[in-house]
């Protein structure tokens, strides 16, 4: 399938602690969907975990146990994210820890998660060698992004979406024009990318 065609739901959790396995839950969600670089919907809600939130994690993304408790639970957003989801590639920075937290707040809501297809912004990233550091907020600030509001879920979607087109202009420059290439830039050097096509 060529890149132009594709889907994008571009999206970023904030958690009340650094992985799922310890007890850490999605405390608010953000995602934006896109075609082309257009968007075609997004969504930013809080959302109540169901436990509270530590002041070290408060002191990173700003959000409170009470500011979080008179959300809705992720079992209440759960369909409205699938509609996002459908048809589309999930694109995270650092996925693995995204992903993570998704499957198991699909699975505390009784339902299976899909194995959606997933791109890896910091994976790209790091195999483009095309930044002197590759965490979300240098990236945007290097390439020329605002990256105000960082660690708040819709801002970092959005400096994400940004992110992501900026990739992928390079690698359709060099002749990338497939998913299945741009599902491979995140596990090959870019160099060899461009070898290839």
């Amino acid at each position: 399938m060529e890149i132009a065609d594709l889907k994008f739901a571009c999206f970023d959790t904030e958690t009340t602690g650094l992985s799922p396995e310890s007890g850490g839950k999605i405390c608010e969600i953000a995602v934006c969907v896109s075609r082309g670089g257009k968007v075609l919907e997004q969504f930013s809600t809080l959302v109540n975990p169901q436990c509270p939130i530590h002041p070290d994690v408060v002191a990173i993304h700003g959000i409170t146990t009470e500011m979080a408790s008179k959300a809705p639970t992720f079992k209440e957003i759960l369909p409205r994210l699938e509609q996002l989801f459908d048809g589309s590639i999930l694109v995270a920075h650092n996925a693995d820890f995204d992903i993570g937290f998704l499957k198991s707040e699909f699975e505390a809501a009784g339902k299976m998660y899909p194995a959606y297809p997933v791109l890896d912004t910091l994976r790209m990233a790091r195999k483009s060698k095309l930044f002197a550091k590759n965490n979300l907020g240098l990236i945007a600030q290097q390439i020329g992004i605002s990256a105000d509001g960082w660690h708040r879920a819709m801002a970092d979607t959005k400096m994400l979406e940004q992110i992501l087109y900026y990739l992928i202009k390079h690698l359709q420059d060099n002749g990338v024009h497939t998913w299945e290439k741009l599902q491979s830039s995140q596990f090959v050097s870019w160099k060899d990318l461009a070898v290839t096509h």
